[in-house]
């Protein structure tokens, strides 16, 4: 029998910084649905990527001196790295500046061209650059971006533009005729809303940048961001390709987590286009809310607020930092980041409760049985409520996962988890073990414990990926014994079994001491210090797309003319070569990565300038002492800046 698909999207993140935690917050939900789909037993699809194209991009390259597609290759691998770290099982991976993505997004573009929903025309309008969104007059709020609140200006250029406003009664007509499709319900109401103010059609493509997918039949246009990226779901599947098996398998979608600020692009243009191209839609699309700092503030890059997961992680693992995010915030509203809470999650509920249980038990088997509990037991009347709440456990599990309340299926594993540790108070095991006589009833409470946490273990299991396993290590279980199926079960824990106590789960913190070292780490922005750092740094008091330092900040550098006195290719790679250098000072050694555009004799006797003070590095067994400076002239061109008749050594203010 063929299996039940399951497609679950995370909207494509955005580039142009770090992911911080809020990126981690939507994928991690998208995860545990896969993780949980996948374990009853469906043929799960579960997409994620990079958008890649835009201004924004192109200038955050230009400002770091390397290319667009340099920049983004460097910091696509690093939400990969992330994901890996963070244990995300996504099946695929797509790039906007993927070849197949391209090709696909070209196609669909001529194909609305050609439908007659897409026309040619001028754009006049406030734009917003960090958004990559036109905004009209009645929309700025306060002369700025509604959604951002940064600067906007007005841009005029030719462009393509999709006639949106033909789909504003087809859109509410679907909105009705599905009342899931946009969830949670208050989002539903306010894409009602923006629909009936009045759709204005959507600028599809621009000439003012050069960074994204040019238009086939009019090269000098590109494709404007959100018709490039909505269309991501369907191509990562192969739609428009030479194998769309895939796309036929899985679409539409059955979700598709977003944002709450990315609603609008996702339940009004995206099925608009969807429409126009009769195609189906997503059967859902649910918008989840922010991660806000315990003052109320939204996290983000341009305030410096942002949380590094890998520091998160690297101090109280991941699954820890799993837990938090989704036991801590109901999906769909929004929640607070503190770290007190975070730390009292770990306290509380992962070491006390989980850890506590786990240690307890796992101790008292091995102390009184060595590890197999027999298969001679006593059964009480009290065993029967612990074993009720266990049975039930699984259907709870399955509601609160299917309306997406991560928090309300982990707070029922945890009320099973609570139940089973006063368990033990009211059987007192320590005190059965004393008496010979009862032997049989102390290995039915010893039994149950076990069954107790070989259910919890299951259901935890796509939440807590690493830690489940850890538990039924030291329970001695695997194979058919912890399956979903198993986990509707009880009497599955077998006698054969061998009990043995391991590795504390989650050790407990010393809450005073780690607020303190965490607070250093991430800044609290309700603190007035980092308030007043975090104003100066904000967006829109910086020239665009230009970072400012201080006269300090440049003095830190010292530059020095070097003359170049030998000079050889680095034989372990591919790219650097060896510059023996006269600086002045007595000589350095510097490994540049420019063999592909200078030869060795290209740059004997010429005279360069050194960041003389950088941290020595290895390249390739090759200690570089400084790198010298060249300029990014074109997209794959390179040029060392020359100083010939400078002295050696000679300062570069």
């Amino acid at each position: 029998m063929e299996k039940k698909t399951f497609y679950i999207t995370t909207p494509i993140y955005y580039p142009s910084g770090k992911p911080h935690i809020g990126h981690s917050y939507c994928t991690l939900a998208s995860d545990a649905i896969a993780r949980y789909k996948r374990m009853q037993g469906y043929d799960v699809m579960f997409l994620t990527g990079t958008d890649e194209h835009g201004l924004k991009i192109e200038q955050k390259a230009e400002q770091e001196g390397v290319t667009p597609k340099q920049y983004v290759d460097r910091m696509a691998q690093v939400f990969k790295d992330l994901w890996k770290l963070l244990n995300i099982s996504n099946d695929r991976f797509i790039r906007t500046t993927d070849e197949y993505h391209v090709k696909a997004v070209q196609k669909i573009f001529k194909d609305l061209y050609d439908r007659g929903h897409i026309y040619k025309g001028e754009y006049k309008g406030w734009y917003c650059t960090d958004c990559e969104a036109f905004w009209t007059e009645t929309q700025l709020k306060d002369g700025k971006c509604p959604d951002c609140g940064r600067e906007v200006k007005i841009v005029s250029e030719e462009a393509y533009f999709f006639r949106l406003s033909n789909f504003a009664e087809p859109l509410l007509k679907y909105y009705e005729e599905h009342p899931d499709f946009i969830q949670p319900e208050s989002r539903k109401n306010e894409m009602i809303s923006f629909i009936k103010q009045g759709l204005e059609d959507l600028c599809v493509s621009r000439t003012s940048f050069s960074w994204g997918i040019p238009v086939t039949f009019d090269p000098k246009h590109v494709v404007y961001v959100w018709l490039d990226a909505l269309t991501n779901y369907i191509t990562a599947l192969g739609y428009n390709s030479d194998d769309d098996s895939a796309y036929r398998k899985y679409w539409p979608a059955d979700v598709q987590f977003v944002g709450k600020e990315i609603v609008r692009f996702h339940t009004i243009i995206w099925p608009a286009m969807l429409m126009a191209l009769d195609l189906p839609l997503p059967k859902q699309v649910y918008g989840h809310g922010w991660l806000l700092f315990g003052d109320g503030s939204k996290m983000s890059k341009s305030k410096g607020n942002v949380v590094d997961p890998m520091i998160l992680c690297s101090r109280y693992g991941v699954d820890a930092i799993r837990y938090f995010l989704l036991r801590e915030i109901p999906f769909g509203a929004d929640g607070l980041f503190t770290n007190e809470a975070l730390i009292s999650r770990i306290n509380s509920d992962l070491a006390n409760d989980l850890g506590n249980l786990l240690s307890r038990t796992t101790a008292m088997a091995e102390k009184y049985f060595g590890g197999k509990i027999p298969a001679e037991r006593e059964a009480a009347p009290l065993d029967e409520e612990l074993k009720a709440m266990a049975l039930s456990l699984r259907g709870k599990c399955d509601e609160a996962i299917n309306k997406y309340q991560f928090s309300n299926a982990l707070a029922e594993i945890w009320k099973l988890i609570s139940r089973t540790n006063k368990y033990i108070d009211e059987t007192a095991p320590w005190a059965l073990g004393k008496d010979e006589s009862q032997k049989a009833r102390l290995a039915a409470v010893l039994y149950n414990l076990c069954e107790s946490l070989r259910i919890i273990s299951v259901l935890l299991t796509p939440f807590l990926p690493e830690t489940s396993p850890k538990i039924q290590e030291q329970l001695g279980i695997s194979g058919d014994t912890v399956t979903y199926e198993s986990a509707g079960s009880w009497g599955v824990f077998t006698t054969d079994a061998v009990v043995k106590k391991g590795a504390t789960l989650f050790p407990r913190i010393d809450v005073d001491k780690e607020i303190e070292e965490l607070n250093k780490l991430i800044p609290n922005p309700a603190d007035p210090a980092n308030a007043k750092a975090a104003q100066e740094t904000k967006a829109e008091d910086q020239p665009e797309g230009i970072a400012q330092i201080g006269i300090e900040d440049f003095a830190k550098v010292n530059l020095r003319a070097a003359k170049v006195t030998a000079c050889e290719p680095i034989k372990r790679s591919k790219k650097l070569l060896k510059l023996t250098l006269d600086d002045g000072m007595g000589g350095r050694t510097v490994a540049s990565g420019i063999s592909q555009w200078y030869k060795p004799e290209d740059l004997i006797g010429h005279t360069v300038v050194v960041v003389s003070n950088l941290k020595p590095a290895k390249l390739c067994g090759v200690e570089s002492q400084g790198m010298i400076l060249a300029a990014d002239a074109g997209e794959d061109d390179v040029r060392v800046v020359f100083v010939d008749g400078v002295p050696a050594g000679s300062k570069i203010r």
